[in-house]
């Protein structure tokens, strides 16, 4: 086992002292819950003050760990069996490091807390382009309302998918993780990420090209997310057989194991192309972006899933599953043909993985009403309902307005993204939200520009409708929008008689509480 200090460490007694450095920080935070969790003794120290400790409400439940807040006693180091302290510290040879090497205090790395402490409960992980923060917050929920204790981070306005996160979760207590695993599509980040999370059981929501720019790209993306597929092979898979993309990778990869498959009976709103690992493109006639019947000459086809959701009804929140236990009658709490797929993904975890009845599934769905920032009803300015929405990628764009538009009469689509893809992507997102919203004000730089360069070649004349000013000449990375932008482009969309306002992007999200105050929402 690799130590900074190049100790070998098989064993660690029981009582062993454990010096935390920066536990105000995400990874000591984590690591010094589950050092408690597991019985040591720690004592933690950070640079901040107790009051801006940001994460410091996940300590709140550990009394007996000693913590010194703006401060570091002499003694602290020395009285220490084990040091934990910030990758850069350590990487930057501090001086702080430095002393603790003088000192020959053995210093653990995150990669040492990974092979020291395994999950001791099963490790369910969820992945995919979209979808993945509800169905695993919609599991999570299934679980919690039947008696089971999910390991929670805790950390305050993180996401569960950064960095090191799921794995250090799946070791704190709890009688099961269920974790969101994404990636930036690098190669190897999802096989350091499953490797180290130590999953029993997988699921894959989708994959789509929302975040490239060209076929050879999203091959290349597809192949990440097949790391995940080799880890989970001779395991329990669950994926969404109606993405052509994931059943091409099945077979590119060979999977075998315990593979489950689900998807709905729905009609499809258009067809579109995406590209098989064999080489040729195939057409998807799609039920969501992304996603439907489709059938390539290499042999992949669509085939109806094990678990089917069928006699969809027009609100798009409640259906039939067919499966081989038989046929059940479920009904949502949350609307739209996404959040059908989403539960599909839950309520198979929950019935095979956890063993949790179909007639108890049923009623803890009706308790769920979604996720934050998730087609999230904010608040009525006259006759207007305010919605916020984090989707940023073009699937997202379309599946959202879709669903909206059946069900609301006017909409506005307040844009405030910027595209992983650059202009191509923002570009993309334009057009998509011309296809399903009647207006359209762009709340960001990069959506500013492609809206006044769809303007100048004559496209979306009735549609677009400029903020009178962009506050600032530059976009805010994938954030898309400052909350200056933002305010700008909701007064405006506030000029336009409508039925709906839906904010879309990151920095809608980021910003919903300025928004909520400013115009005295919810």
């Amino acid at each position: 086992m690799r130590v900074v200090n190049d100790m070998q460490i098989t064993d660690i007694k029981e009582n062993s002292v454990f010096g935390v450095i920066g536990v105000c920080g995400v990874n000591g935070n984590l690591i010094a819950r589950i050092l408690m969790d597991h019985g040591y003794k720690v004592q933690a120290t950070d640079m901040v003050d107790k009051d801006n400790c940001r994460f410091g409400s996940s300590l709140n439940d550990y009394p007996n760990m000693e913590i010194y807040y703006g401060e570091m006693p002499e003694d602290f180091i020395s009285s220490s069996d084990y040091i934990i302290m910030p990758t850069q510290l350590i990487e930057s040879k501090s001086n702080l490091f430095n002393k603790v090497q003088e000192l020959g205090v053995p210093i653990l790395t995150v990669e040492d807390i990974f092979k020291l402490f395994e999950p001791a409960h099963p490790v369910i992980c969820i992945t995919g382009t979209n979808g993945k923060t509800t169905t695993t917050t919609l599991l999570k929920h299934l679980a919690s309302d039947n008696g089971l204790k999910p390991c929670e981070h805790n950390l305050a306005n993180m996401q569960g998918n950064l960095a090191d996160i799921p794995p250090l979760q799946a070791r704190l207590n709890g009688d099961l993780s269920i974790l969101e695993t994404g990636t930036f599509g690098f190669e190897g980040s999802l096989n350091r990420l499953i490797t180290n999370c130590k999953a029993d059981v997988g699921l894959i929501t989708n994959i789509t090209e929302d975040h490239l720019t060209n076929s050879h790209d999203f091959l290349n993306y597809a192949k990440v997310k097949g790391e995940f597929v080799e880890l989970l092979k001779n395991k329990t898979l669950i994926v969404n057989s109606d993405d052509p993309t994931i059943m091409s990778l099945l077979k590119e990869l060979n999977y075998v194991g315990n593979l489950i498959t689900f998807g709905i009976d729905a009609k499809s709103f258009r067809k579109s192309v995406k590209q098989c690992f064999c080489g040729n493109d195939v057409e998807v006639c799609e039920f969501i972006a992304g996603v439907g019947k489709y059938n390539c000459v290499c042999g992949v086809s669509y085939s109806q899933p094990d678990y089917l959701a069928t006699n969809i009804n027009d609100e798009h929140d409640q259906f039939t599953l067919v499966c081989k236990d038989g046929k059940f009658d479920f009904k949502l709490k949350l609307k739209g043909l996404h959040n059908i797929y989403n539960s599909l993904g839950a309520i198979i975890v929950a019935n095979q993985v956890l063993g949790m009845s179909f007639d108890d599934i049923k009623k803890s769905l009706l308790k769920f009403g979604g996720v934050n920032g998730r087609m999230q009803n904010i608040g009525v300015i006259g006759d207007k309902e305010i919605m916020i929405d984090y989707a940023h990628n073009p699937a997202g764009i379309t599946t959202v307005l879709k669903e909206l538009k059946n069900i609301y009469g006017i909409i506005v689509n307040v844009i405030t993204t910027s595209s992983e893809s650059g202009m191509v992507g923002d570009m993309e997102i334009l057009n998509c939200s011309a296809d399903y919203s009647d207006y359209i004000v762009p709340a960001s730089y990069n959506a500013y520009l492609c809206a006044k360069e769809a303007l100048e070649k004559g496209l979306f004349v009735d549609k677009i409708i400029l903020p009178e000013n962009m506050p600032t000449d530059e976009k805010q990375g994938t954030l898309g929008a400052t909350v200056e932008q933002v305010l700008s482009g909701f007064n405006k969309s506030l000029e336009i008689d409508a039925d709906l306002i839906i904010c879309t992007g990151e920095a809608a999200f980021k910003y919903k509480d300025i928004l909520i105050e400013k115009y005295d929402l919810e």
